[in-house]
Formats: structure tokens, C-alpha cells, sequence
């Protein structure tokens, strides 16, 4: 049989889309399930605020009858009024090592978006910047942290073979606990606190309205960055309470000034060490399995840090790091990984070198023109 492309109408084909990876990936690969359950709410426009502003349409490829491979083509309207560009993604992107595959995936993601009036297609992004996205082409030995990406090498000759070229990579940073941060954040942390800086936790009694100062704080530090796209109050609180759970307190700081908020901080344990023991799948047996690996949790992403434009010179940052930190000590953790990083961010590199932090992952965003 040929290579046959499906798109994905009824209940059981989003089920065989979600479950695609489990034939792509075995058991001892480092590639980490999602739980199904939460990404079926994910990929579903009755469910996610995301689609209120985007659309999408997903694929599955079959190979003599068996899964060959996934992908989603996304229009994002949001993206494209924010950036005023023409630019389509696709994304959730997987496939087995066979170029004729990809091709056929890649090829259809192109041919919907560039039918939407689309005139780059760029990704993998699944389903924007303020989700996971990038394909990892550096430290394939590492275990992928929480909402990273993890692939097999070969994707990148799959990207390259179909003319995809690379738009920009984006760095994974991780830091070693010492006992003390480098003295020169202590003492600019020391200074903000002077000018009337404080740190506080997030609240999980007030935590809907600790996320919409987040989103103040994020929609104004990161306004200006590369492929960034703002965040609405529905896609906060759609996030919000998938976080919500595993969200430390004293790990998501929000900075204020004279009671406005400045800055904002959140790190979430590495849960990825929780989920590969779940296979994807919430029942009593996976729930026993998850509170046996929840206490051996030592890693920690900073996935988000921010600062408002009219208080990054005034040491909200080295506050924020200085409690973070304690509170890593306080709780055990030992590893924190800094990502995702833009590879042209030469501030916040310059931080994390600073604290002796190590790079050693990258993900890739690919583009290509649509003629």
C-alpha cells in the first residue's frame, strides 16, 4: 500500500493522533507522553481559548495501513495582526525515518496554510510561543524537561530535506545548586530592595488573580520579543488551571514596586519525571506511580522570567533570582534548567553565564518560504 494522508475528523482519529508518538518512540527512548487526557482538551477548539483567535487542522499519515507520522497546520490571526504578517505554522509534528513521509506531512501543512493566504510557514510550534515549541537539535542525551521538546536526531534531515531553513534556535541553559549565588546578584538585589522592591509568592488562595498580574507583567516584558504573541484572560486562565496543581508557591514570584507589579518569576518542578512513568494515561495504578516519583522530583525549569521595560536596570531580576534560590535550597532541588532562551537574548545569557550556567540543549525554529 502507498503512503495514504488522513485528516483527522472523528473522536477515534484525534485518538490515534494523540497516541501517534507511542509508535515513533520506544518504551526506552528519553521522549516523555503527555498525559492524553489533557492534551485531547489541548487540541480540541470547543475547549482551548487559543482557538478563538487561530484555527487548525490535523494529519495523519499511514504506511502500508500503520502510523507514519502527525502533523497540525495552525493560522494564527493573533500572530499575524500582532507581527502584521503572513506567516502559518504547523506543529505537533512526528514521523517515522522515512523522507517521503515527512514530505507528504510537511507538504499538506504548506498547501492548507498557503490556501489561508499564508506566505511562510515556520515550526514546529505547538501551538505557539507561549507553548512548547522548537525542535530539539542539540543534547539528545538529556532527559527533555517539563513542556520541552524531545526528538530523534533524524527530524533535522527530515526539516532540511523538505527545505526548511533554520529562523531561529533557541537555548536550554542548565545551572548546578551551589550553596550561594555569585556576590554581585547579592548585592544589586540588596540595592533593589532599597528602592522599595519586594518579592512575594503567588497566592494559590487568589491564584486567578496572581495569573492576571502575570499576564500584565508578561504581555508588557516580552511585548518586544521574537515570535511573541500576547496572551488573552482566557488563555491565562486555561493555562492557569493546568498549572495550578503542581505550581510551589515560593517558586513563582511576582516583584512589586510601590504595589505595582515589575516582575515576575516562575519555575515549576520538573514533572516530566512523574509522567514518563504514566504512559500517557491517568488510572488509580499511573495516580500510585505519581506520588511515588513526585517525591523524587530534584530538577526544576525557570521557563519564565519578566521584567516591565522601566525597571530592568533596577535590580528586579538579581531579587528575584536571590529568593528563588533560597527557596530551592530550602525545598532540596538540586538542578534548575533555564529555557527556552533566544539564542540572540545576549542580557539574559550574560545572567545565566554569569551564575555559571551551562548550555546544553538547543531547539530550532525552521521556516520556508510558500510559493
Amino acid at each position: 500500500m502507498p503512503l495514504e494522508l488522513v485528516e483527522v475528523k472523528t473522536p477515534g482519529q484525534l485518538r490515534d493522533f494523540i497516541r501517534l508518538p507511542y509508535s515513533i518512540y520506544p518504551r526506552t527512548s528519553l521522549y516523555v507522553p503527555l498525559l492524553e487526557r489533557e492534551l485531547r482538551k489541548e487540541l480540541s477548539p470547543d475547549v482551548n481559548p487559543f482557538f478563538r483567535h487561530a484555527e487548525a487542522k490535523y494529519f495523519i499519515a499511514l504506511k502500508d495501513g500503520s502510523p507514519a507520522g502527525r502533523v497540525a497546520s495552525i493560522v494564527n490571526f493573533r500572530h499575524n495582526e500582532f507581527h502584521g504578517e503572513k506567516t502559518g505554522f504547523f506543529g505537533f509534528f512526528e514521523c517515522v525515518k522515512d523522507p517521503e513521509a515527512a514530505g507528504l506531512l510537511l507538504g499538506q501543512a504548506a498547501a492548507e496554510l498557503k490556501q489561508s493566504g499564508m506566505e511562510v510557514m515556520r515550526g514546529p510550534m505547538s501551538f505557539s510561543t507561549n507553548d512548547e515549541c522548537g525542535l530539539l537539535v542539540e543534547g539528545f542525551e538529556h532527559h527533555p524537561i517539563l513542556m520541552t521538546p524531545y526528538n530523534p536526531p533524524y527530524y533535522i534531515e527530515l526539516m532540511e530535506g523538505f527545505g526548511m531553513r533554520k529562523a531561529k534556535d533557541l537555548y536550554a541553559y542548565i545551572y548546578e545548586i551551589t550553596r550561594s549565588l555569585p556576590e554581585k546578584i547579592l548585592h544589586v538585589a540588596a540595592i533593589a530592595e532599597k528602592r522599595d522592591v519586594k518579592v512575594r509568592p503567588i497566592r494559590k488562595s487568589a491564584f486567578e488573580a496572581d495569573m492576571k498580574i502575570f499576564k500584565e507583567v508578561y504581555n508588557s516584558a516580552w511585548e518586544e520579543n521574537w515570535g511573541f504573541i500576547p496572551l488573552t484572560d482566557g488563555e491565562i486562565e486555561f493555562k492557569g488551571k493546568l498549572l495550578k496543581s503542581i505550581v510551589v508557591p515560593e517558586l513563582t514570584l511576582i516583584a512589586e514596586a510601590h504595589g505595582e507589579p515589575v516582575g515576575f518569576l516562575g519555575m515549576l518542578p520538573d514533572m516530566n519525571r512523574v509522567l514518563r512513568h504514566m504512559g500517557g494515561k491517568l488510572n488509580p495504578l499511573t495516580i500510585v506511580k505519581a506520588l511515588y516519583h513526585l517525591r523524587k522530583i530534584k530538577d526544576l525549569r525557570l521557563f519564565l522570567l519578566g521584567i516591565k521595560p522601566s525597571y530592568r536596570t533596577k535590580g528586579v531580576d538579581a531579587l528575584l533570582y536571590r529568593d528563588a534560590f533560597n527557596a530551592c535550597l530550602k525545598h532540596g532541588y538540586r538542578r534548575i534548567e533555564f529555557s527556552w532562551i533566544l539564542e540572540d537574548n545576549k542580557p539574559m545569557k550574560r545572567i545565566i553565564e554569569r551564575m555559571n550556567g551551562t548550555l546544553y540543549r538547543k531547539f530550532r525554529i525552521y521556516e520556508m518560504p510558500l510559493k
